[in-house]
């Protein structure tokens, strides 16, 4: 039996920026191709100069500025269809975008002759309570999903924040408070609806479209757009979750605990720590405004007894808050706290072998008591466990190979503040370059990486090789391409 839920989205993509950067963007290049598109998608086709195309074009990370040749907003899947046709014909580039969370290296990588075709207009889920599955249409965000599921008891592989899109999250990898005990999100998809290279809606699982399903999952958006995606659902009702805090003048015994307590934590526990330096923001509360704090946050799969066993080493430091405790599985979409909106930001990436000492000291030396930094984070969440095993049936990413990822990250509200915590973020990462795997997270990676770090050697020839069958002219634009046999010469 199939349940549908329609739900609202969240209007990430056109809500209007807060704290965006001062500088006004730069006018875009007008491509006469272009206009072959206008009265497609039901007029919802917005072109450089037109009074809808600031808005429509607009990334969830307003600090990045994108400009393409003209943005699409379909309605439907033959509307995705007929737009894809439209561009290939006019000899422009197809770049697939729900809310724009990693434009960076989209924009990067040039948008002059790319149409963005953003899917915030096609949005919706159905939960199936007996399969323990959901389907999704192509813009949905993880909210909607979380909300849905949680009717029935259940829960999806979820991140972090609650306003990024299924898809891309999905397409990427994914992880979130259940990752060291299920896995990567991408791995528990079932089937993925998308419209190809020729304009062909398709739908491919482990049965149809064998090699494209195993290349979907994991390998990013370079093999089309995806207009719907079918995953599991596990029977996850609450977690004993929430978070430790303290001031950062306790940053160096934390930190060295929590590293330690991490490395051998079972598969049941997935954290995250930060090191925080909060700006006085009036909208921020008393605990948090203006302050430099370490706050320790994730959940634990298990009984009361035993996450209360396995959080005493952490709380036998004192926390000046401990908000831990057994809690419904729809409030995790927000325990970490992440912004919700459109928000200006910069950051800096690397995947750490581990955390030892003198790893702690060099990000110490920059964030730790007494630092001054532009950055508002430096984190670190726990991988290993279910995440370092590789899954069964797994796609193109079927683990990864760490033992912690690290995200610095800045407000960017003007250029100048951006520049200063790029600065200050790509610093830590090169202080941290001895313990690197050299393997980033592409859905962490908001600059241009070479892609093919992010894969073993075998899989990423085999996404290669995929991608120059089912899109041989590079018509799809991805913020972390695989390149077909053309791009490579």
């Amino acid at each position: 039996m199939t349940i549908e839920t329609t739900l609202e989205p969240t209007p990430a993509t056109n809500a209007a920026p807060t704290g965006a950067p001062t500088e006004a963007p730069a006018p875009a290049p007008t491509d006469a191709r272009a206009e072959s598109l206008r009265g497609l998608c039901g007029g919802a086709v917005h072109l450089p100069g037109d009074p809808g195309y600031d808005l429509a074009s607009m990334a969830w990370n307003v600090a990045v500025p994108q400009r393409p040749a003209a943005v699409a907003v379909p309605r439907d899947a033959a509307d995705v269809a007929e737009v894809v046709r439209a561009c290939a014909a006019a000899g422009l580039r197809v770049g697939p975008q729900s809310t724009g969370h990693n434009a960076g290296p989209l924009v990067a990588r040039g948008l002059d002759d790319v149409v963005l075709v953003r899917m915030s207009g096609m949005t919706g889920v159905s939960i199936d309570p007996v399969s323990r599955t959901a389907r999704v249409v192509g813009g949905t965000l993880w909210q909607d999903v979380v909300e849905a599921a949680a009717e029935h008891g259940l829960a999806a592989l979820h991140g972090s924040s609650p306003d990024v899109a299924v898809a891309g999250y999905s397409l990427g990898g994914g992880m979130g408070w259940y990752a060291r005990t299920l896995g990567l999100a991408t791995n528990s998809i079932t089937a993925i609806e998308l419209v190809t290279a020729g304009g062909e809606l398709v739908r491919a699982d482990a049965h149809q479209h064998a090699d494209l399903f195993w290349a979907l999952r994991g390998g990013g958006g370079s093999f089309g757009v995806v207009t719907a995606m079918e995953f599991r659902l596990y029977e996850i009702e609450d977690a004993y979750a929430g978070f430790l805090l303290w001031d950062r003048e306790r940053a160096d015994e934390v930190v060295r605990t929590w590293a330690r307590w991490s490395a051998t934590a079972p598969d049941a526990v997935t954290t995250s720590l930060r090191v925080m330096s909060f700006p006085p923001m009036p909208e921020l509360p008393d605990f948090l405004r203006g302050r430099q704090l370490v706050v320790i946050d994730g959940a634990i799969l298990g009984n009361d007894e035993l996450a209360q066993h396995l959080l005493a080493p952490l709380r036998a430091l004192a926390p000046e808050m401990d908000t831990f405790a057994r809690v419904p599985a729809a409030s995790l979409s927000r325990l970490h706290m992440d912004p919700e909106g459109p928000t200006p930001a910069v950051s800096g990436h690397t995947m750490l072998a581990g955390l030892p000492d003198e790893a702690i000291d060099a990000v110490l030396d920059q964030v730790g008591h007494g630092c001054t930094t532009s950055l508002l984070a430096a984190e670190f969440r726990q991988l290993g466990g279910a995440l370092g095993r590789p899954h069964p049936g797994a796609g193109a990413l079927p683990r990864l190979d760490g033992a912690y990822a690290a995200f610095f990250v800045a407000i960017a509200a003007t250029p100048e503040m951006g520049a200063a915590g790029q600065a200050d973020a790509h610093r830590l990462v090169e202080a941290l370059e001895p313990w690197s795997t050299g393997s980033p997270v592409l859905n962490f990676s908001e600059e241009p990486v070479d892609t093919q770090r992010a894969y073993a050697p075998d899989t990423f020839e085999r996404l290669r090789a995929i991608r120059t069958v089912v899109d041989p002219r590079g018509l799809f634009a991805a913020n972390h391409p695989v390149p077909t046999d053309h791009d490579l010469g």
